[in-house]
């Protein structure tokens, strides 16, 4: 984590040290290192005037190149590009004096686990705050135990804590279908409740994100009506292709400095196919980074002893490593 050609390459945010910890650039203890160093940043940060609320920041085409380089995504990488356009010329017509449409940001995201929906919601995040619309752009991710309470009156207060939280950013909730799975009765549907209420209260300072599997939203959007009309804006993450998912391990290698010879990338296509057809839904992304974990941790058992081994040896990923792994083995989360 040297500083080369005076860029320093260290994370900036709590989002980006999570994202160094899934792609295995830190371990745990590094990261309680990075978490305490970028608090200490962000307090300094706080202390200083922000940027007035509307005004474009130069980070904006950072943001964009980082969406771009995600792997597939091609309707959702048009679909925030639209949304960069519609927020531009929206002030554009402010400015004319011309009737402008009302900035309603909040989203639906539809997809199957490790299709990139919490990663292109921190993206979007730092977008919209670079475009001004937020002022912070952090992403506040919670699911159901972070909202619903246990008695009359705690969940609300639960709920306000989180919203409280998001304020100035995203509000991500994972699997929003849980919210409405107990019925009237339920503590969830106050979660809702307090939830649509902050949506009037903080319109211009929060944009709430509901995310989960692709059939179970489309349930919950039609159990409630008045959801549709408060969330204009749905996106589908498909499934990756097999090329995809070998393409997002060759960036993970990549990153890692560790390349797969060819027999090893034969055997990890073999692998991805058998994963993707796993019930109920495959995991995408995540069966990659985590079947190139385990192929990393047996390469290093195969090494130990080797005291003689090159640089190539100590990057190469073989067959060998990738041999007897199954797909769910490659779900195990070594973090």
């Amino acid at each position: 984590m040297e500083k080369k050609g005076g860029h320093d390459p260290r994370p900036k945010s709590l989002g980006e040290v999570l994202e160094w910890v899934e792609d295995g650039k830190v371990g745990p203890a590094g990261a309680l290192v990075l978490f305490q160093e970028v608090s200490q940043v962000g307090e300094a940060a706080g202390r200083q005037e922000l940027p007035a609320k509307g005004q474009v920041r130069p980070g904006i085409d950072e943001s964009l190149s980082e969406l771009d380089q995600l792997i597939g995504l091609g309707e959702v990488k048009e679909l925030v590009r639209e949304l960069r356009a519609f927020v531009e010329v929206q002030k554009r017509r402010a400015r004319a004096g011309l009737a402008t449409e009302p900035l309603v940001l909040h989203m639906i995201f539809k997809g199957n686990p490790g299709t990139g929906k919490t990663t292109v919601a921190r993206i979007l995040g730092r977008i919209l705050r670079d475009m001004g619309v937020l002022q912070k752009g952090h992403l506040t991710e919670v699911e159901r135990a972070d909202l619903v309470g246990e008695y009359i009156g705690h969940t609300a207060q639960k709920t306000r804590d989180q919203l409280k939280r998001a304020l100035g950013g995203i509000l991500f909730i994972d699997e929003a279908y849980s919210l409405a799975r107990g019925g009237e009765k339920d503590f969830g549907k106050e979660a809702i409740d307090t939830l649509v209420k902050a949506m009037e209260d903080h319109k211009d300072d929060l944009v709430l994100i509901l995310a989960g599997y692709q059939e179970e939203m489309e349930r919950f959007i039609r159990s409630n009506p008045g959801l549709r009309s408060r969330f204009p804006i749905h996106i589908s993450f498909p499934d990756y292709s097999i090329d995809e998912l070998l393409n997002i391990a060759d960036l993970i290698l990549k990153r890692r400095q560790y390349r797969l010879s060819e027999e090893a990338r034969q055997q990890l296509s073999l692998l991805l196919k058998a994963g993707i057809q796993r019930e109920p839904v495959p995991s995408n992304a995540r069966l990659v980074r985590n079947i190139i974990e385990r192929s990393i941790r047996r390469q290093a058992l195969r090494l130990l002893h080797q005291a003689d081994a090159t640089r190539e040896d100590l990057m190469l990923i073989t067959k060998e490593e990738l041999e007897g792994i199954k797909p769910d083995e490659g779900m195990l989360d070594p973090w």
